[in-house]
């Protein structure tokens, strides 16, 4: 039906008077399905113990700070200053139990007064709560993805130090080395380290240490890894193959000569599909005591390099093509191999949509210890929006060979636009307490499959 302008149309040219109230109003109603969440993982209660240890018990609770440091997140904001633009919104204050919120001062001396142990015990509890989550999932196989992430600081915070920074140069830095679930798309682990190391400072004893932990509470599932060429070592390979985990890494040209012959000596090779090609052979490095497999790979380039060639002295040249070679256990085809290897690049997504969405990147704090809690709030921000997706929605029935994903997740910041910034107004009809908002169809759909998901979970 064809509607009139008079239908459409109105005027409005007088600006309104502005008025501030004390009223029962929320800019940020949505966060109630979080509510229902942390009530479900009984959020607040095991944060409390992990710092049971500490003699101080001021007002505010380090478990509470760190709380707020998770809403404070989910929110969408990064700097503890900004805690003042929502301190007297009632959704928060019933999210966080408390009728005032700490000022930021408090929360700077809190965070101060956190130690080595309570950063341990809150990386324990995060690690716990991923697990539960496999657990319940029951996936028949996990891929877990290392890597390291540059986080900035813009001042000398302890624990930091100038490194390779291609964003920031010359800026110090924290260079943590993360341990990600790519069926989940959460974070599993973090081993934390200063800017100025290299990729596999303490990776061998971290992976260890994430695989023992994987296969205790995971005992029937099979373990996968993939790495780039930075974790590409002795030690490293021979610890997966020793723990039966199945792995392909990267292998940088440059430690072994002989592979840019190989290539440059191979007459035959087996196509996978138009861009890519394959050989593949059983070998071992001089200095090493076991063969494994090496599968050698080559892309087609879109557009082939024009003009003379730069020779490289290791790597092997071409107009038309880019090589790799891939180190691996696996006994599948050359082509699910590749394709698992490539997966790999999902771990970028993760850290990304975590800066962007949960403040991974910010460092707030001069103290190590702080700091570290400020990343690992950041994590488990990130974690809580998946699993919240994870228990409203089904899998996806079966593993692809790059390992997306088992869910279509919707990042935080489309979750906080759609449904958390929703203003609402708190009332007491009849003595019941009532949280109402516009009636908007698709809010109401969305915000109603959340809470009626978490609460039969629950």
């Amino acid at each position: 039906m064809k509607s009139s302008k008079a239908q459409i149309y109105t005027k409005c040219h007088k600006i309104p008077e502005v008025r501030f109230e004390d009223q029962q109003l929320t800019s940020f109603s949505g966060i109630i399905i979080f509510q229902l969440l942390f009530r479900r993982l009984n959020l607040k209660g095991k944060l409390k113990k992990c710092f049971s240890h500490l003699k101080v018990s001021p007002i505010f609770g380090h478990h509470l700070i760190v709380i707020l440091l998770i809403i404070h997140m989910i929110l969408g904001f990064k700097r503890l200053r900004q805690i003042d633009y929502y301190r007297d919104d009632p959704m928060v204050l019933r999210l966080m139990g408390l009728k005032r919120l700490p000022d930021v001062s408090t929360i700077s001396r809190s965070l101060a007064q956190m130690d080595t142990q309570s950063v341990g015990k809150i990386q324990e509890l995060s690690r716990t709560f991923v697990i539960d989550g496999l657990q319940r999932e029951q996936f028949p196989r996990l891929t877990l993805d290392f890597d390291g992430s540059v986080l900035s600081t813009k001042g000398h915070a302890q624990g930091s130090a100038i490194g390779f920074n291609k964003i920031k140069k010359g800026a110090r830095s924290y260079y943590p080395l993360f341990c990600t679930v790519a069926q989940t798309g959460q974070f599993f682990d973090m081993h934390h380290r200063p800017g100025n190391v290299h990729d596999s400072n303490g990776a061998a004893d971290f992976m260890l240490r994430c695989f023992q932990n994987t296969k205790s509470q995971l005992p029937g599932t099979i373990l996968e890894s993939r790495m780039d060429g930075a974790f590409f070592n002795k030690d490293i390979i021979s610890l997966m193959a020793a723990k039966h985990v199945q792995f392909t890494a990267s292998v940088p040209f440059a430690r072994f000569t002989e592979l840019k012959r190989m290539i440059e000596a191979c007459e035959s090779w087996s196509v996978i599909d138009e861009n890519w090609s394959f050989f593949e052979t059983q070998w071992k490095p001089k200095s090493w005591n076991t063969e494994f497999r090496f599968v050698f790979t080559r892309k087609k380039i879109k557009k082939p390099q024009k003009g003379a060639l730069q020779l490289d002295l290791f790597e092997p040249v071409a107009r038309n093509y880019q090589y790799k070679v891939i180190v691996t256990n696996k006994t599948e085809s050359a082509k699910a191999v590749v394709l698992f290897h490539n997966g790999r690049g999902s771990q970028e997504a993760i850290f990304g949509n975590a800066k962007n969405d949960t403040a991974l990147g910010v460092i707030p704090c001069k103290r190590l210890a702080a700091n570290q809690v400020f990343t690992l709030a950041s994590m488990m921000a990130h974690n809580f929006s998946k699993e919240m997706q994870m228990l409203a929605h089904p899998a996806a029935g079966r593993a692809k060979p790059k390992r997306p994903a088992a869910w279509k997740f919707q990042n935080l910041d489309t979750i906080r636009h759609q449904i958390i910034q929703r203003a609402g107004r708190f009332t007491w009809p009849q003595g019941k307490l009532t949280l109402t908002m516009s009636s908007n169809q698709a809010v109401k759909k969305d915000l109603l499959h959340f809470m009626d998901s978490l609460q039969k979970a629950a």
